[in-house]
């Protein structure tokens, strides 16, 4: 038996271990395993990261639904036909949950996150909008797309990737959503859709919707020109139908023809799961649609993504199974009140000013009062608390409200009222501490604004 072989597990963890090259031999499992474990010892606690929307926890029975479905790729229908069916279900359900039209045939799919679910909504408008326009005789060459400024970033990748013009509403300070203020100076012939966000990131409120869809309707009138809504309730999506059954954010509205939503967010599904549902069949536009028959048998494919992972779709639908529409209620409704009572709590302290008027999803946004906040700012609160483990957003707002920074606290329905109280008192102790002390972190400066170029921070 060669030396190599006879080495205790133990010798290889005093391995350096290249990042520059290609491992030359190997290890045992355990060796290996015991190496990666080392290596993330550091990372932060998942259950800790309330920067992020993504679900951080799992039931022992949804983790073995994982286990049982890891291996299988979510494009071989023919092999996989359950897993298609779980995902075909999922679709009709949420097109009922969204209050799509009964008479309409259910359309959508599964996605990689919110993102591919938006560039599958914005290629599908951009598609409808040029085929419009090249049978009337038009010029199709010049799509635009128009949002707010607290627009995710994948709206503005989906913009330069598929080569739309960004019409992008600006913010001010004191509001953080889109409205009809901007609208007559961004819309116009070449107008795909107009985006708007239910749960947004920065603020966790919702846009306009019925005022921007009946400026909309007022816009046609004038013109003749008849645009689309798109709503991102990535976050929102999960919340609005359990927590707020009359108001209308979603297809009740007639200009809405796309929704997306994420899985994984208030969904309560494993990271990488989102979804796009459309108004009816007709609005995915048939030439984004592709047919291949070497994976077995024949069968559409009209995803972003080919291979891919399909342990979320099953353990996404033991979710919507085991919690059913009541649950969902039940759980939403418990962390909209905890994400309230860790507000108040801040407020109470007086280091805080609200940012969000209204909290219809579980995120608490604030920013520093003044008065009370003299020398630190809200990264120093994030970098504070971190120390004790939590992971708080801090940045600035966008243009035009780029004096304004937030504190964002993503409440997730894992956190019980105990840990909320704890998680305020530290945020709490943080400011108290650095009132004393002053703070030393100043906001990240990611390009120089006179020359676009990259800043030295």
């Amino acid at each position: 038996m060669s030396p190599r072989k006879e080495m205790h597990m133990f010798d290889y963890l005093n391995l350096d271990i290249s990042k520059d090259h290609f491992p030359q031999y190997g290890m045992s499992a355990r060796a290996a395993e015991a190496l990666i474990e080392s290596e993330a010892w550091t990372d932060c606690n998942p259950a800790l990261n309330l920067s992020s929307f993504v679900t951080t926890f799992c039931e022992p029975e949804a983790h073995n639904i994982l286990n049982a479905n890891y291996l299988k790729n979510y494009i071989e229908h023919d092999i996989y036909p359950q897993l298609f069916a779980m995902e075909t279900a999922m679709v009709r359900w949420l097109h009922n949950l969204w209050n799509g039209p009964k008479k309409a045939e259910p359309y959508g799919t599964a996605t990689v996150g919110s993102s591919e679910a938006c560039m599958l909504a914005g290629l599908a408008h951009k598609w409808n909008w040029r085929q419009a326009r090249e049978k009337a005789g038009q010029d199709a060459s010049k799509p635009n797309l128009v949002t707010g400024g607290n627009v995710q970033v994948v709206w503005k990748k989906f913009m330069r990737y598929f080569d739309v013009e960004p019409r992008i509403a600006p913010l001010k300070p004191g509001n953080y959503r889109l409205t009809t203020e901007h609208l007559d100076k961004l819309v116009n012939e070449n107008t795909i859709c107009v985006v708007a966000i239910a749960g947004q990131t920065f603020t966790g409120e919702d846009d306009d919707f019925q005022d921007i869809h009946d400026w909309l309707d007022a816009y046609e009138k004038r013109t003749g020109i008849n645009i689309p809504m798109h709503i991102d309730g990535a976050s929102g999506g999960f919340i609005n139908p359990f927590l707020y059954p009359d108001y209308k954010w979603d297809f009740r509205l007639p200009r809405v023809q796309s929704i997306n939503a994420s899985g994984h967010k208030y969904g309560l599904a494993p990271p990488g799961l989102g979804w796009v549902i459309f108004r009816e069949r007709k609005v995915f536009n048939e030439d984004l649609v592709f047919y291949v028959n070497y994976l077995g048998g024949e069968m559409p494919t009209a995803t972003l993504n080919f291979s891919r992972n399909a342990m979320q779709i099953p353990v996404q639908y033991y979710m919507m199974l085991r919690n059913g529409f009541e649950g969902y209620k039940r759980i939403m409704s418990r962390t909209l009140q905890n994400a309230r009572e860790l507000r108040e709590m801040l407020l109470k302290s007086g280091y805080f000013v609200m940012l969000n008027e209204t909290q219809r999803i579980p995120v608490v946004a604030l920013g520093l009062n003044k008065k009370h906040a003299k020398n630190f700012n809200e990264f120093d609160v994030s970098a504070k608390v971190r120390e004790r483990g939590w992971v708080l957003s801090a940045y600035a707002m966008p243009a035009n409200a780029q004096e304004v920074n937030c504190l964002r606290v993503v409440v997730r329905p894992h956190l019980n009222h105990t840990v909320v109280k704890m998680l305020g008192h530290d945020i709490v102790t943080a400011c108290e501490f650095l009132s004393k002390n002053g703070g030393h972190n100043k906001p990240p400066s990611l390009h120089c604004e006179k020359k676009g170029s990259p800043a030295k921070c």
